[in-house]
């Protein structure tokens, strides 16, 4: 029998729908796989600026993924 995956999605990030895409190609350059929640439903039911969307990335590359959030987040901002 297969055995399943036990491990948890978390949240790295949340955001409109082009950065929360920007996060994620920014991880993907890491070789952090994420995956977008609430995408289907900006794309389909509501405008892009109406809801925000999360970054998840699996727990175990949780930290890796939040320095690349955090270093996104220093160059928005200016710091």
């Amino acid at each position: 029998m297969k055995e399943r995956d036990k491990t948890k999605l978390v949240e790295v990030y949340k955001g409109s729908l082009w950065e929360a895409e920007l996060v994620k190609s920014l991880l993907a350059n890491e070789e952090i796989e994420s995956t977008l929640k609430d995408g289907m439903v900006v794309n389909v039911v509501l405008p892009a600026s109406a809801v925000e969307v999360t970054v998840l990335v699996n727990e175990k590359d949780f930290e890796g993924a939040m320095e690349v959030v955090r270093e996104y987040v220093k160059r928005k901002t200016g710091e």
